[in-house]
């Protein structure tokens, strides 16, 4: 047992925990030694919390929401595809699959198709909606 608390002892002596010194090596081809800066530690950045964009960096404006929601059900209920509108088609399809809700959609059904098209027309009009209404109130579009 003496042995053994000599040992851990012994590991904490001086003599153990020598600093060497590295050679310092000065070239015109070698850079001068850096530190890596790490970004998430900027002082004060955001009030000192740690972030990689700025605090509003989706700059929400329901401006923007609500004129594009307007926006693309004006054009998606013009009765264009056989006397019937693209709206009226998918929520007349979302009727038709909740009849039978415990069941899923089939794959075949017509209303995987009305889904896709009529959210990937509203998502590109709110999509341009942004771009347009925020280019346009910080003066992005003048000369």
């Amino acid at each position: 047992m003496a042995a053994a608390t000599s040992t851990i002892v012994g590991l904490a002596t001086s003599s153990l925990s020598i600093s060497r010194k590295q050679p310092t090596l000065n070239s015109a081809f070698l850079k001068p030694p850096t530190t890596a800066r790490n970004p998430f530690k900027v002082s004060q950045a955001s009030g000192g919390k740690y972030t990689c964009f700025e605090r509003d960096w989706l700059r929400t404006d329901l401006n923007v929401i609500g004129f594009g929601l307007i926006g693309w059900l004006a054009p998606s209920s013009i009765p264009a595809i056989n006397g019937d509108s693209l709206t009226g088609l998918f929520f007349g399809s979302i009727g038709t699959e909740l009849a039978h809700f415990p069941t899923p959609p089939a794959l075949s059904s017509p209303f995987w198709l009305w889904l896709v098209t009529w959210h990937l027309g509203l998502f590109i009009c709110l999509t341009f909606g942004q771009i347009g209404f925020k280019g346009r109130t910080e003066d992005y579009f003048e000369k």
